[in-house]
């Protein structure tokens, strides 16, 4: 029998098309959407994938089986989603799977205004009510349920979406900038060419054409190996920046004008920057900043230094999105490249992100390398990942060396221990047998130290 649990992830719906998943399991995953919900309209849309089209289509026809309305919106970003159901105040359903191999698809869902649907959130309830009608033979029978059938109509919410973010950002006054954006045949090139539109932006287009199969590199802007076409092509045509999204184009990825790669800590303190301020102005008096813990030290540093109030918490969009509403964030980042917005319901939109930079570094006659700097104040390692047999002995082998008199140690997320001018971060992965290793000190020798002796460690 099929299971359903190497399907459902922790806060999305992934896996191989069509041997992981097909048309009627997705047919069933829209009735239980509904029943588990209590929707009485939905919203669904999906990126460029070759298997998307149909599995999106069953979904709504599952849904409207079980009495919900459909607003079918068609090939979308997961952030135009978001738009969607935020503007729409409607559950939602996004078939993507976002920088994975083509054969692979998948489903993120949400309530009504962006809310996050995860396994403690309606996700573990959706799955075992499939389970419950699949048989041992994996065929999937949807009980009928004496309801009238929902309406399936198309929207159109493109526009609505870019001028949405246009309105959150002033880009009326920003010097002309020519910007090169590698789309990587994701859905970056379904939305960039509108949310640019009119802007004095001289836009360098770098594989727009949407093609889930990803002929040029994958669509996963972590991976180093990805920016490199995106690097080369900013030095060719003496761009100012470089953007790169993923395949949903919910993430984005900033090059400065070298070529070189600004981390997303930078951003996430540039960003911060500019909304604390805007919080202030509009009376708030100490404005919260979200970031995980394997951020750099520089974003609480800039937000407490600005009047803003910094929250740190686990690795995750649920919890980032859980700790912005309980504390009303103005605005949450991650080292991922996910930048969560208030204005936004809180949910996570790489373009908006894009566009304050574009704001930044077009207010002023710097280059975004000058810009960046001052966010730039630590050596890091980046997430280093190790295969390991045993991920808790190993752990405790690293607490044991690191966690000494003088350093400050906690397990919020994973293991974090801290001296006066270094960190580090060792997380289990919650599906792989892997070790997360994340290091920053004030100098690259020291940081290089402590990576090097912690992996000794790991891999001992």
């Amino acid at each position: 029998m099929r299971d359903l649990k190497q399907l459902v992830k922790a806060y999305d719906v992934r896996g191989v098309v069509p041997d992981q998943w097909d048309e009627n399991l997705s047919r069933a995953f829209g009735a239980a959407f509904v029943q588990v919900t209590g929707a009485s309209a939905i919203v669904v849309g999906h990126d460029m994938r070759p298997s998307s089209p149909l599995l999106s289509q069953a979904f709504a026809e599952g849904a409207a089986g079980y009495g919900a309305d459909v607003v079918l919106i068609g090939l979308c970003s997961t952030d135009q989603l978001y738009y969607a159901s935020g503007s729409l105040d409607l559950p939602g359903a996004m078939f993507t799977a976002s920088h994975n191999p083509a054969e692979y698809n998948g489903i993120k869902l949400c309530r009504a205004g962006a809310a996050p649907v995860g396994q403690d959130t309606g996700l573990s309830e959706i799955r075992e009510l499939v389970e419950s009608w699949t048989a041992a033979d994996d065929t999937v029978t949807v009980p009928a349920r004496d309801v009238a059938p929902g309406a399936l109509s198309e929207q159109d919410t493109l526009r609505g979406y870019a001028d949405h973010l246009l309105g959150l950002v002033d880009l009326t006054a920003i010097r002309p900038l020519k910007v090169a954006v590698d789309a990587g045949n994701g859905m970056g090139g379904h939305t960039v060419p509108t949310v640019f539109d009119g802007l004095p932006i001289d836009l360098v287009p770098m594989y727009f054409e949407l093609d889930g199969t990803f002929p040029n590199h994958e669509a996963n802007p972590l991976d180093p190996k990805n920016l490199v076409d995106l690097q080369a092509k900013v030095r060719e045509v003496g761009a100012d920046l470089g953007l790169a999204f993923d395949g949903d184009a919910d993430r984005c990825f900033v090059v400065d004008e070298r070529g070189e790669p600004v981390s997303p800590s930078a951003i996430t303190a540039l960003v911060a920057a500019r909304e604390i301020a805007r919080a202030r102005a509009a009376g708030e008096d100490e404005p919260t900043i979200i970031h995980n813990l394997i951020t750099s030290w520089t974003v609480p540093e800039v937000v407490r230094a600005l009047g803003g109030k910094p929250v740190r918490t686990r690795v995750g969009h649920s919890f980032i999105k859980q700790e912005m509403a309980v504390t009303d964030a103005v605005f949450g980042g991650e080292h991922s490249a996910h930048y969560y917005f208030r204005d936004f319901w809180r949910a996570d939109t790489g373009m908006l992100a894009a566009l304050h930079v574009l704001a930044a570094l077009g207010g002023q006659p710097g280059a975004l390398s000058a810009l960046t700097a001052e966010y730039d104040r630590y050596a890091a390692s980046g997430e280093i990942n190790s295969t390991v047999a045993d991920q808790a002995a190993r752990t405790a082998a690293v607490r044991a060396a690191y966690a000494v008199e003088g350093t400050e140690v906690d397990e919020l997320d994973g293991l974090t221990v801290a001296g006066p001018d270094w960190w580090f971060n060792l997380r289990a992965s919650n599906t792989e047998p892997l070790l997360r290793l994340n290091v920053e000190a004030k100098d690259p020798a020291r940081m290089a130290e402590l990576r090097d002796g912690v992996l000794a460690i790991v891999r001992a």
